[in-house]
């Protein structure tokens, strides 16, 4: 998904916008008062009479927060009468300016002083809030019907009705349910129980293949559950939930699927009730898999399961962009992995691969674009137009709308309508594991497709209000782009880390990535890796501590600045062991951010200062010249891990710790390890780093610079202390015709092309016009230029040149330095400081006691289009040679790399990454 800048405040402009938005309601009450204030000047005075001011009774919004069994929290005035006013039969409603409907009155007492020290700090955001006392006998009925929290003057007259928000309530009342209840299906014996939490509920039934079957409420914990027979197995199900829904302001009963389902039917009509245990569910050979041996550190490459063989015409047509795909040990693509495990990459992140909702599952239910999109000239509008025209019935999508969160997407099986998921997701982990790969899936917990009654709503529709964070009018929050979930409330919490547990447990799954886990609290993440931490390989056939985590930390929307708790951001995660992605070095080496206007803003790896492209907004050269170097130590911190408290010395002579570095007014460094930055130059957001390269350098760079300059960038993050991650097909120039959100522009505009006589991807067309529309005029002349479509030999190159950074990073434990401490002892910028030369990098790696080969290894990152020469002190009567792989390239240029140990001067070629060992 498109992702926010790190700063607080910035927009956030998110693809997936068919996710169901709440709409706030003007109520009739309101519009009254407004129309309705009336003066009458009197003669001869200015006495205005203004008519009595109506009821604020909106039931549509939900103001108050009954947070625990005994306090409600409300802004409004404690001097009034207040109640709260519950209806089993949920029919309450504003009639002639009271209250009407089958309705029953709890009074509420103010709490003098308002909330507690610890109620403000388990609920931040309504710290200033009045707090009542509630005194209730049976709270589980009151919680099963309609909750209107009421205040009326003296007299009785109604002044405000609002709707009550009730997770506080439920976490304290049945919240027991998360350490005591297994929920979704399980199997003893063969036997099948099948259990929800739906404290709410006034009915829950099964229904069983239509046929309904009666279920037991616990009422400690508002579980319900049943028991079934063996002859279960393979059964289609869903639950009948009766309930009252503010949403809909009713009592309705809808029939909705388990939110734990392991199994579904095509298009996720009904829940299966499989087995994980079933043999059948497993491929041949599934419980003697043998992992990979795993790396110093990590090494991943983000893959979408439908790019990888989608354009593959070595794999059958029936697999291609498949499960089944992976199985086909010939294919181009599994070549090409097989390849990159031997270079150094570690772990393949699969894109979102449990059930989400904007794909049609049957292949005869999904539209393919009409035209002949490869005969359509290059910056031609109508490719776009005919991918756009099928976009929501197409194969394509990335899959960030979940709709169950621990079933395989249906999409990518043979036969979505059936247990075919469950094995063909095992036989993919089972031929990644086999290719030399371990396997990280990008999870998606901070959102639904839907939420209320929405036909695609799971959650909302079974316990409505709880398991979506609601703004404090009751809105559901959609600051990430869909309805918001609330993983701070006890249930979802639960959900996530069950959810994580049998990914790994079942699916031997080697790591998860977090989608905008700034979005998460802190302490969940940690259940989280606390669950995994406590499977081991004799009990649980997986060694969790093995399973690596990482995610987006960004910090915005209604949770930013921990306004309701402590997130799972950027720099809250430090010392954790968590990863978040490092958007610092990122930005420095592409130039600019991913929201630039004009995309032309050039970085240390574009060309900034020393090839600048002519564009109006890059300023004087003296500022070019400054903003180089302010990106160098950027990249310098970046290079470290990130590391919050790295010392160096900064490009104008200071001494400064990463996190005194700025960065757009945030700590360039955040981390405690050098471990928990996951450093990258592009990612299936935004523009591909080929397609960044486009705009940025000079439209008259040779494409043989351009390679250079991709390999430059790309050697930041594949050399640092942190963890590399790659874009899949970046190493082989992949472009995506400049767009720079393909979550839903069709295979035509997301093509992994492994033939290189099939291209790169430029010059596709212009990219589609919903978040590229503005950046046409930028990007016509540049996909009409046939110089910039790489040949097979530029694409050889880069792939070559990526390999060979990846067997050095390998080669040896210097960039894999485990601690802070290590790091700052190790690894040193010699040549930092106001004399060092714009657009070079040199970093050197002590390897004493460490590195059985090399006292020293130096790294020289030269983007600039001249050959650099750079005097390192330290390597004087050295003996000092080019790192044995690149001395062995198949690039002529770098092994023009030299060493003088006279003067310990190392000279480095234009536009070239140089490593140097030293015996």
């Amino acid at each position: 998904m498109r992702r926010p800048t790190s700063a607080p405040d910035a927009p956030y402009p998110h693809p997936t916008a068919r996710c169901t938005r709440s709409r706030r309601k003007t109520s009739a009450a309101r519009r009254w008062v407004r129309a309705a204030v009336a003066a009458v000047m009197l003669a001869g005075g200015a006495v205005a009479l203004q008519a009595p001011a109506a009821a604020d009774a909106d039931l549509s919004h939900a103001r108050a927060h009954w947070i625990d069994r005994n306090t409600l929290a409300w802004k409004t005035d404690t001097g009034h009468r207040h109640e709260l006013v519950y209806s089993p039969s949920g029919n309450v409603r504003v009639e002639n300016g009271d209250l009407a409907g089958d309705r029953r009155v709890v009074p509420l007492t103010p709490v003098p002083g308002g909330l507690t020290a610890a109620q403000r700090a388990r609920w931040p955001h309504l710290a200033s809030y009045a707090a009542f006392r509630v005194a209730v006998r049976d709270i589980g009925s009151v919680l099963r019907g309609q909750v209107v929290a009421v205040e009326r003057d003296r007299g009785g007259r109604l002044l405000n009705a609002t709707g009550v928000q009730i997770p506080g309530v439920l976490d304290d009342v049945y919240g027991r349910a998360a350490s005591r209840a297994r929920l979704g299906p399980v199997w003893r014996g063969g036997v099948p129980t099948l259990s929800v939490w739906a404290p709410t509920a006034r009915r829950v039934a099964l229904d069983l293949a239509g046929r309904t079957v009666a279920m037991r409420r616990d009422d400690a914990t508002g579980v319900w559950s049943v028991t079934g027979a063996p002859s279960w197995k393979n059964r289609r199900y869903a639950f009948r939930v009766t309930v009252f829904a503010p949403s809909a302001g009713r009592v309705v009963t809808n029939l909705v699927t388990d939110p734990y389902s392991l199994g579904l039917t095509a298009d996720s009509e009904r829940s299966l009730l499989i087995d994980l245990s079933d043999p059948s569910l497993a491929p041949a050979g599934w419980k003697r898999l043998r992992k990979p041996a795993a790396l110093r550190r990590p090494s991943v490459y983000e893959l979408h399961v439908r790019d990888f063989s989608a354009s593959d015409r070595t794999v059958p047509e029936r697999l291609r962009g498949t499960y089944g795909a992976f199985a086909v040990r010939d294919s181009a693509g599994m070549r090409a992995l097989r390849g990159l495990a031997r270079d150094g990459v570690s772990h393949v992140h699969l894109l979102p691969v449990f059930d989400f909702a904007t794909v049609p599952e049957r292949r005869t239910d999904r539209r393919a674009p009409a035209c002949d999109l490869a005969a359509l000239p290059p910056d031609s509008e109508r490719q776009q137009e005919c991918v756009a025209a099928v976009r929501d019935t197409d194969a394509f999508n990335w899959g960030y709308d979940p709709l169950h969160y621990t079933a395989p997407e249906g999409s990518y099986a043979s036969d979505p309508d059936g247990p075919a998921r469950t094995r063909e997701f095992r036989g993919m982990v089972a031929a990644l594991n086999r290719a030399g790969l371990r396997v990280v899936m990008d999870v998606v917990y901070n959102h639904t497709h839907a939420s209320g009654q929405d036909p695609r709503s799971v959650l909302d529709r079974i316990v409505p209000g709880y398991y979506h964070r609601l703004l404090e009018d009751g809105r559901v929050a959609t600051s990430t782009c869909c309805a918001g979930t609330a993983p701070e409330h006890t249930m979802m919490d639960k959900l996530i880390v069950d959810s994580v547990v049998t990914w790994a447990r079942h699916y031997k799954i080697d790591g998860f990535r977090f989608d905008l886990m700034g979005h998460h609290p802190k302490a969940g993440m940690l259940r989280v890796r606390q669950a995994l931490d406590r499977l081991t390989p004799e009990r649980d056939g997986v060694d969790g501590r093995s399973i690596v985590l990482y995610g987006e930390g960004w910090d915005f929307g209604e949770v930013a600045g921990g306004a309701r708790f402590e997130q799972a951001t950027q720099a809250n995660l430090a010392g954790t062991g968590i990863g978040t992605f490092n958007d610092r070095l990122r930005d420095a080496v592409r130039g600019g951010g991913p929201f630039d206007p004009d995309p032309r803003a050039q970085g240390f790896g574009s060309g900034l200062w020393t090839a600048p492209n002519g564009a109006p907004a890059g300023g004087t050269g003296a500022e070019q010249r400054a903003r180089l170097l302010r990106s160098a130590d950027q990249i310098k911190v970046g290079l470290t891990g990130n590391l919050r408290d790295y010392r160096f010395t900064a490009s104008d002579g200071r001494t400064v710790t990463g996190a005194q570095v700025d960065y757009n007014g945030a700590p360039a460094g955040y981390t405690a390890a050098p471990h928990e930055a996951v450093t990258y130059v592009d990612a299936h957001d935004n523009e591909t780093l080929y397609d960044a390269l486009a705009y940025k350098l000079p439209p008259s760079t040779p494409m043989a610079d351009r390679v250079r300059m991709h390999v430059v960038s790309l050697s930041t993050a594949l050399l640092s202390q942190g963890v590399p991650f790659v874009h899949a097909g970046t190493e082989r120039l992949r472009s995506k015709s400049l767009d720079r959100n393909s979550y839903d522009s069709g295979d035509w505009f997301n093509r992994l092309l492994w033939d290189c006589r099939d291209g790169n991807g430029f010059g596709a067309g212009l990219p589609p016009a919903a978040d590229n529309r503005d950046k046409w005029p930028y990007a016509r002349p540049l996909l009409a230029d046939p110089a910039l479509r790489p040949s097979c030999a530029d694409i050889a190159a880069a792939r070559a040149r990526t390999g060979e950074l990846l067997r050095i990073r390998d080669s040896s434990p210097l960039f894999h330095l485990p601690a802070a401490a290590d790091v700052q002892r190790r690894l040193t910028f010699p040549l930092s400081g106001p004399g060092e030369t714009p657009g070079v990098i040199t970093m050197r790696l002590d390897g004493r006691g460490l590195d059985p080969r090399w006292k020293s290894i130096t790294v020289v990152f030269n983007a600039t289009p001249r050959t650099q020469t750079q005097t390192v002190p330290a390597l004087r009567d050295a003996a000092v040679a080019l790192h044995p792989v690149q001395a062995a390239s198949a690039d002529p240029v770098v092994r023009r790399s030299a060493f003088d140990a006279a003067t310990g001067t190392l000279t480095v070629p234009a536009r070239t990454t140089a490593v140097f060992v030293e015996s």
